[in-house]
């Protein structure tokens, strides 16, 4: 039994390194940003979207695996969580400081990938 559990905690985290690999931008939230169940995520996902790139995301509610495990990847006890480029920048009040400061806009434009001409 004991080993069953170790290798879905081992997928799990393989899930998320891949989420975090294959997605420049991607936030981690509760809700989506158009629906967002809190209202850190919805703080969050509005900065992003004024960003005016297209972000990833994932909804914690609906994959408790993921909410369970990725605090103990990033090291970071709160949702939601933005990770650009395989870095984590952060919750809500880093992502709306940095949106404030102007910083968020150019790190989420250096992440964006380049919309290709056929789009």
């Amino acid at each position: 039994m004991q080993n069953e559990n170790a290798d879905q905690v081992q997928e799990v985290h393989t899930r998320i390194k891949e989420q975090i690999a294959e997605n420049p931008i991607l936030l981690y939230m509760k809700g989506s940003p158009k629906l967002p169940s809190c209202g850190f995520s919805s703080q969050a996902s509005q900065a992003l979207m004024n960003c005016g790139k297209p972000f990833a995301y994932v909804d914690i509610l609906q994959n408790p695996d993921i909410r369970a495990e990725l605090p103990k990847i990033a090291n970071w006890p709160t949702f939601p969580q933005l990770w650009v480029k395989g870095e984590l920048i952060g919750g809500c009040d880093i992502i709306l400081e940095m949106f404030q400061q102007g910083e968020l806009q150019t790190i989420i434009a250096d992440a964006a990938p380049e919309e290709s001409a056929a789009e």
